[in-house]
């Protein structure tokens, strides 16, 4: 997690371990632009396209964590505009608070006994929703311990470098720490880029399509980038490190299942509560501004039907459709 509370506040990072699906690998950064102004990129890579729509929820939506007896209940403080997998889980977004949210894979990720902890349980697939759902810009996702103590145990908030192992969470908390990718843990990343550090990343640079490689690339890529004070040049800068990084589709290694092709990209600008899709399957950028959405209480919650592979380009909210939400992933 990032150690400056302003930085926090802007987004979270969690490394989830998705046990129902094949594994996904992904990259995920956080670019500070010339006005002090932050971007948020990610990629999602998998073996196929997981159906991914976007959706709108509303303030005041009732909540279920999905997890069955037990499970979690809460009502939605913020609206927010998510991606969703499958249409059973929610893996990317951000509210009109400015949150940003976005879910990783750690094949390492334990999260302990949830019986044993006598906790509310929540679907994994809820988990990014819960975030969006409760928390914004100014909330406390600092590394405050009486802040994070505001979260059930099992839902504290994750920064760029944060991951439940061995039952427990582990979050490194440092400004610099705008990079997330995923195994091996975040700390064995830093040794790993500690050692390309010395290494002059204009004559060489790791090159594969690993996890560990990406994290390499992207941090020097993100230290080298200009930090633009125009904001559609801060935009573009964005998603050029983004592509930068994705993994072409049709690549894959059979051996290792999370290393996979890119289907889409997100970039979310938090100043201007706008967020960017872009579709490994479409030559177009289209974008939400989360103030066009109906997100007041008493809205409905809409999707923005992306399985037919439409072609989108521009600002898209009135195309979204009201829509009854999916029902979280539950074992």
């Amino acid at each position: 997690m990032l150690g400056n509370a302003r930085l926090i506040s802007l987004a979270t990072s969690a490394a989830i371990a998705l046990t129902s699906f094949q594994v996904q690998a992904c990259t995920r950064f956080l670019y500070e632009t010339g006005t002090n102004g932050y971007i948020v990129g990610r990629s999602m890579d998998w073996a196929e396209d997981p159906g991914t729509d976007l959706w709108s929820f509303p303030k005041g939506l009732s909540r279920d964590g999905g997890a069955g007896p037990g499970s979690i209940k809460w009502t939605a403080k913020y609206g927010s505009v998510v991606a969703s997998f499958y249409n059973i889980g929610t893996v990317d977004g951000m509210n009109d608070a400015g949150l940003v949210a976005n879910a990783l894979y750690l094949v390492e990720a334990d999260y302990g006994d949830a019986k044993a902890s006598g906790k509310p349980l929540i679907s994994i697939g809820a988990w990014t929703q819960y975030a969006l759902d409760n928390y914004g810009s100014k909330i406390a996702l600092s590394p405050d311990a009486s802040a994070r103590e505001r979260w059930p145990p099992a839902l504290r908030p994750l920064g760029s470098s944060g991951a439940y192992l061995g039952g427990k969470l582990v979050i490194h908390h440092d400004r610099k720490y705008t990079v997330m990718t995923n195994s091996p843990t975040f700390d064995r990343q830093l040794a790993i880029d500690t050692y390309w550090k010395g290494i002059n990343g204009l004559n060489f640079q790791p090159g594969t399509i690993s996890s560990a490689d990406r994290f390499v690339r992207m941090s020097w890529s993100l230290g080298a980038a200009p930090r633009e004070k125009d904001p559609r040049l801060a935009v573009a800068t964005a998603f050029s490190l983004i592509r930068a990084i994705s993994v072409p589709l049709g690549l894959a290694d059979p051996n290792r299942p999370n290393i996979a092709a890119t289907i889409w990209r997100s970039v979310s600008d938090v100043g201007a509560r706008r967020y960017y899709f872009e579709s490994a399957y479409s030559p177009t950028i289209f974008w939400v501004d989360l103030a066009k959405l109906k997100l007041a209480l008493g809205s409905a919650p809409a999707r923005l039907d992306l399985s037919s592979r439409p072609i989108l380009s521009g600002e898209v909210s009135d195309k979204f459709v009201a829509t009854e939400p999916f029902k979280f992933l539950a074992h």
